[in-house]
């Protein structure tokens, strides 16, 4: 049997999200149609602000409802210890270990040459620009231990290191692994710990 375009529709568009095959979609879809219509307008109304209502911090480039973020905004963090994450997710795992009082910059992604991702095509110049703008003194490399992480951290390295200290963060997170799913304990770790790039 063929599913109303309605519904067929509806697991096309969430098909497309990340690891929600057609399968999953299906069932997501099947859940919303038992739902009261007030529920399913709250959850349209919700994707409408996501666009709407969520900006990028001109500063950090962070996801904020304002610009620029509370954490770039809030004069008692130290301007000169930087900590450069892939994504906000990244920015916020760190953010909730409470052990870090200095600011954040978010790439918009790594360096990955299989997804034909170059440094041009992530936010690496506004890096720079930010960082000789502020005086900043320390970088802090807070990327995944990945291949992409990796590269990613080599190339800022190469054309850092000149400049300031840059550091890596330290024990306790295993390669492989993605920052956001880290608990905040082994994320509050490695910050302490963290070591230098050479």
């Amino acid at each position: 049997m063929k599913y109303p375009r309605a519904i067929q529709n509806l697991v096309t568009r969430l098909s497309e999200l990340p690891s929600v095959g057609p399968k999953t979609a299906e069932r997501y879809v099947f859940y919303l149609l038992k739902q009261p219509a007030a529920k399913l307008k709250e959850l349209a109304e919700a994707l409408s602000d996501l666009k709407d209502k969520t900006i990028a911090c001109s500063s950090c480039r962070a996801y904020s409802e304002s610009d620029p973020c509370p954490i770039c905004a809030d004069a008692h963090r130290n301007k000169e210890l930087l900590c450069v994450v892939e994504n906000t997710q990244d920015l916020s795992a760190l953010e909730a270990t409470g052990q870090f009082n200095g600011r954040y910059f978010v790439l918009g992604g790594l360096i990955n040459t299989i997804a034909d991702i170059k440094p041009e095509d992530l936010n690496i110049a506004l890096l720079a620009k930010k960082i000789k703008a502020e005086g900043v003194k320390e970088v802090i490399l807070a990327l995944n231990f990945t291949l992409e992480g990796e590269t990613t951290a080599l190339y800022l390295n190469k054309i850092l290191k000149d400049h300031l200290k840059i550091t890596r963060l330290a024990k306790g997170l295993p390669a492989g692994s993605d920052l956001e799913y880290a608990d905040e304990l082994t994320l509050s770790s490695a910050l302490k710990n963290r070591i230098d790039v050479k």
